[in-house]
């Protein structure tokens, strides 16, 4: 029975996250092909930098602001070797964010303050745990050598940013609970 109920939530929390979701509901036992895997993380990586450049400017923690700067900065430069790798492999990329990820981006543009901040981390948080499962699978179970080397030259950057969404996502408060406590200095 807790076996259950830990897959039942896992699929769950899988199938939310934006980035990956489309592949994943497909078949959850099934590893994703590696075009998949370069078309979901261009779709991601777009979405990241959308959002990170959204922190930068919505935020009001310096912590989600700098969290979003490194966001466009590590997923520019990650977008742009994927989109080499993707041009080499013949993989067309796509050109303009999915759905669930529009809709993100749609709710948090109508959000400020800490209430911007709890939601952004939550959604980061979230994403770069799927992510990172999704690059630690690729890296180990890819076919294409190529994209396999992607997937692990990568996963030590997205590791990072998971501790640092797990820190962010603290400092912010996304518990559930909002303090009354400010940093200091503020």
């Amino acid at each position: 029975m807790r076996h259950t109920v830990l897959v039942g939530t896992i699929a769950l929390a899988l199938a939310a996250t934006p980035a990956f979701a489309k592949h994943q509901k497909k078949s959850t036992h099934k590893a994703m092909s590696d075009e998949a895997f370069v078309k979901d993380v261009a779709a991601g990586g777009m979405a990241e930098v959308e959002l990170g450049k959204l922190a930068q400017d919505k935020g009001s923690s310096e912590q989600v602001k700098t969290f979003g700067k490194r966001m466009v900065d590590d997923h520019s430069k990650a977008n742009e070797e994927l989109q080499t790798l993707a041009k080499n492999k013949n993989i067309s990329l796509p050109t303009d964010l999915p759905s669930k990820e529009k809709a993100l981006r749609d709710r948090l543009s109508k959000l400020s303050g800490d209430a911007f901040d709890r939601a952004y981390m939550n959604a980061m948080l979230t994403d770069h745990r799927k992510v990172a499962a999704a690059f630690k699978r690729e890296s180990t179970a890819g076919k294409d050598p190529d994209v396999k080397s992607f997937a692990a030259k990568t996963l030590p950057t997205i590791e990072d940013h998971l501790k640092l969404a797990e820190q962010t996502h603290k400092a912010v408060g996304t518990t559930g609970t909002k303090s009354g406590k400010k940093p200091i200095g503020r």
